[in-house]
């Protein structure tokens, strides 16, 4: 096979963006590698197929479980990571929220010329095709954000709840204020989940200078005299190669990015050494400074309530689907999750430490285990947690999982969030405004009340929220822990970038899809070598 001038590793958020992005130069050749496969199913498509996309391992889902986690009484954590083209946009909750400025001035107070918010807003404004007329906003993108679909009473009801609380109400999270309970934005397209694949990808799909190859599974890059001159890859059960004239581009994610750097020989000598790979070039922060949102759920039965279980139960799940299906009408066009909110949990921060999103239904171990229930829940989740966590290599075989040690909770101030995640929960559902629809409360349970039972109960019950960054992060020429350079280039080699949710030096304070997609479309202008954002493609 002749070489590429660009192979991008991995088809997901970031990948599908820029091989759509670089493919735009007829005079260049572009590889886009992926693992899974072409993820064109009503499964995927269909918005309310997110709960059955998250919970199962398979085609779509990559499954991953977490090592025992010490402060979570040694519970392996269920990681489910996207596989196929789109990657985890192609089976996430559809929530795009961008960060609060804060998160992106941190990143350029950290030295990363480039990454403030005033930089990086650009490439927001780039990539969507947003329904709000806003100067904050890009209309003509091609991530179509909708509003959502949903008639019932309960996503006003809690935004009225969250006011009685006393906290701000919001119009737009994406907008000139963060904090606050409203209505998110949605990456749904008339009824369709809107994946980078879908918005990216398949529209430029016939172009001849772009090959795209699914099913394949990459085994590591080649590296020949400080340089990335291959990319080898499994497909067919045999061990194929693309060959690199100029930059092989990993997009893979913050588990798999390093876990493929790691099996190149690419991290820490000592830790490859024990594994039996033999160090290519040292690089000691790969896999490290894992940062991911840990999340409670807390559920209350209700009254008067249309919930997806009673909207799915029986033969009404097949008709949802077969509505959707032949007409595109139904809740099938939903998911069940539109209201939310951004808040402090204490007087003093400069900017939200907790999120909220508010579920129409009774939620349990990632929907794995269904609660036969009409119920709604609440999952609060710490933004900015101080634990890190990091990933690392289980063996020399490519098709073994990473080692994932996220390290909740290491923090005491972690814990002291996650506790207060409990009463602001209590507080805002026992409001007023969800009086009429509010039952008895499902979990954590009425006789969870002191700190120390609260805590007992979150160490029992905190999952992910599926926000893993930061394991090849961004950083200067004095951090030595520092993988990629502003410009996203691997330290010490020529010809390999990573651009992914890995790259993060710090997790941002939102869903991170869209900040995903943003580093993306600027990676495509650094890789180009244009300082400002490009306009968009015909």
């Amino acid at each position: 096979m002749a070489g590429f001038d660009y192979v991008i590793i991995g088809g997901g958020s970031a990948g599908c963006t820029l091989a759509a992005r670089l493919s735009e130069d007829p005079a260049v050749t572009v590889c886009l590698l992926e693992a899974g496969g072409a993820n064109k199913e009503m499964l995927v498509r269909m918005p309310a197929g997110v709960g059955s996309l998250i919970k199962a391992k398979g085609k779509h889902n990559w499954g991953f479980w977490t090592q025992p986690e010490p402060h979570l009484n040694n519970r392996r954590l269920w990681w489910p990571r996207g596989r196929g083209l789109g990657g985890s946009s192609s089976i996430n909750g559809m929530v795009y929220t961008r960060g609060h400025p804060q998160d992106f001035d941190e990143w350029r107070q950290l030295g990363l010329t480039g990454w403030s918010w005033e930089d990086v807003l650009p490439y927001f404004r780039k990539l969507e095709g947003h329904h709000r007329v806003h100067e904050l906003h890009g209309s003509e993108g091609p991530l179509t954000i909708s509003g959502g679909e949903s008639d019932s009473p309960f996503h006003d009801a809690l935004i009225e709840a969250g006011r009685q609380a006393g906290y701000p109400v919001t119009e737009n999270f994406n907008g000139a204020e963060q904090e606050g309970f409203g209505r998110y934005d949605l990456t749904i397209s008339n009824g369709q989940r809107w994946s980078t694949a879908a918005a990216y990808l398949r529209p430029v799909a016939t172009r001849t200078n772009l090959t795209v190859i699914t099913d394949a599974r990459t085994a590591g890059v080649v590296v020949a005299g400080g340089r990335v001159v291959a990319v080898n890859y499994i497909k067919d059960n045999q061990f194929q190669r693309a060959e690199v004239d100029g930059e092989a581009i990993l997009c893979a994610g913050a588990v798999q990015s390093p876990h493929i750097l790691q099996l190149s020989g690419i991290g820490n000598g000592a830790a490859l050494r024990e594994v039996g790979v033999r160090p290519v070039h040292d690089l000691p922060g790969v896999g490290e400074n894992l940062q991911d949102h840990l999340d409670i759920i807390m559920s209350w039965y209700s009254r008067g309530l249309k919930t997806a279980f009673s909207s799915t139960k029986g033969l009404r799940q097949l008709r949802v689907g077969l509505e959707y299906l032949t007409r595109g009408t139904g809740l099938g066009r939903q998911q069940f999750l539109e209201s939310g909110a951004f808040i402090c949990s204490r007087e003093g921060l400069s900017r939200p430490d907790v999120q909220i999103h508010g579920v129409l239904a009774i939620m349990k171990d990632h929907g794995k285990t269904r609660v036969k229930a009409d119920g709604f829940s609440l999952h609060l989740c710490q933004l900015r947690p101080e634990s890190r966590g990091r990933i690392g290599l289980a063996s020399t075989d490519p098709t073994a999982d990473p080692l994932i040690f996220a390290n909740y909770l290491a923090s005491e101030v972690d814990r002291r969030v996650m506790r207060d995640c409990v009463h602001i929960g209590r507080e805002v559902a026992y409001q007023a405004a969800l009086d009429p629809y509010r039952g008895e409360e499902y979990a954590p349970g009425r006789a969870v009340q002191s700190d120390a039972e609260i805590d007992a109960w979150v160490r029992a019950n905190a999952e992910t929220i599926y926000h893993p960054v930061g394991t090849c992060k961004m950083g200067t020429d004095g951090d030595k822990m520092a993988v990629v350079d502003e410009q996203l280039r691997v330290r010490g080699l020529t010809g390999l970038r990573v651009v992914d949710a890995s790259v993060m030096p710090t997790l941002v304070g939102s869903n991170t899809n869209a900040p995903t997609i943003m580093i993306a479309e600027k990676a495509a202008d650094l890789i180009r070598g244009v300082e400002k954002p490009t306009a968009l493609a015909a």
